[in-house]
């Protein structure tokens, strides 16, 4: 990628115009596009001013790594303009080439975990599907306590990014061959942990193509319920056959599972525990109490992800790379990142370096 690319990459990251750019780095708009169209190259001075005024180092302008990402599939995609999913992309691709750059520094040739895609026409098949990763990946029918640590661990890189209302996450390649989820961050721990289960079941499943985009997403749903909570364990829980649930019952599953009160009433349904009109019934509760959007009770905490910190912090413990290239891998300054991670962590880390 040049440098020009990477201009254009930075500044559609943070949603600026070339105009917008221009006037923040002190020069014309003309200059800007010719940048970006590899007609002239800006100077160190330029530079530094561009790096300012698109809140990225320098280093990054320079940097060797190119991913190519697939196209992606989104969540919510419909109701998402082109300049918003552009910057997700944009925000996703510098993400990924970071991650991919202290993969090399290690040298670490990670590869995904992932069985054949399954075919998949009906809930039947989602259902199959989710049971039979489950048997690929040696996870029994229990609860997942991290799920995220679980997709990390077969390969799957998993990135948090900001991202407006209408977005959720998106699913995508990067080099064909290694597998992205990128989740918005800020979700409840339910609402998170269904949308990275609902995201890898874009990736192990082969919806048939007659399917419109509302079934595709339907048969992600049933495929993101079954993995979190399989057949057999919703009936072991809630039994055969039942003429209503209660509140704290669904709630004290939601913490077991980490599947959501309304997804455990749908999971009951689906299983022909509940009735429509009793799965009914629950469904209005939650309309009428405010509810569809927070559930009552407290709240499952978000999952975060560990690998690529865990990858920089190593490099950096093992006098890999200096605190500037750490800085620059992480996205942030290396300062900042240990107080964050502080702050999380009840005092812990103390800095790498002494």
């Amino acid at each position: 990628m040049s440098v020009g690319e990477r201009i254009k990459t930075a500044r559609v990251m943070v949603g600026m115009s070339q105009r917008q750019l221009a006037e923040m780095a002190g020069v014309s708009a003309m200059a800007i596009s010719k940048y970006e169209h590899d007609q002239d190259v800006p100077g160190s001075a330029v530079l530094l001013r561009l790096g300012r005024a698109l809140r990225v180092k320098v280093e990054y302008f320079f940097r060797p790594f190119n991913v190519r990402l697939s196209a992606p599939a989104y969540r919510r995609r419909q109701s998402l303009p082109d300049q918003q999913r552009e910057s997700i992309v944009a925000r996703v691709q510098e993400w990924v080439e970071r991650y991919i750059e202290i993969e090399g520094l290690l040298n670490l040739e990670e590869r995904a975990d992932l069985p054949p895609s399954y075919p998949v026409r009906s809930f039947e098949d989602a259902e199959e599907a989710a049971r039979s990763l489950r048997e690929y990946w040696k996870i029994g029918e229990d609860p997942i306590e991290g799920l995220l640590d679980l997709l990390e661990d077969r390969g799957i890189k998993v990135g948090l990014v900001d991202g407006p209302e209408a977005f959720d996450a998106l699913t995508l390649w990067a080099n064909e061959t290694l597998p992205i989820i990128a989740i918005k961050r800020g979700m409840t721990g339910d609402r998170q942990r269904f949308c990275l289960a609902h995201e890898l079941g874009h990736l192990v499943m082969e919806i048939d193509d007659g399917i419109d985009d509302k079934g595709v997403e339907k048969l992600a749903h049933r495929f993101a319920a079954a993995f979190l909570v399989p057949a057999p364990a919703v009936k072991a829980e809630l039994g055969e056959r039942r003429q209503r649930l209660d509140l704290y019952e669904l709630h004290l599953l939601k913490h077991k599972y980490g599947l959501s009160m309304q997804a455990w009433i749908f999971r009951a349904k689906d299983q022909d525990i509940l009735s429509e009109q009793a799965s009914g019934r629950l469904f209005r509760e939650f309309s009428r109490k405010g509810w569809r959007k927070v559930e009552p009770g407290d709240q499952l905490q978000a999952e975060e992800p560990q690998r690529f910190k865990r990858l920089v912090v190593r490099a950096l413990t093992e006098d890999m790379i200096s605190d500037s290239r750490a800085s620059e891998i992480l996205g942030t300054p290396l300062a900042q990142f240990w107080q964050e991670e502080a702050e999380r962590h009840g005092g812990l880390p103390l800095a790498a370096r002494h």
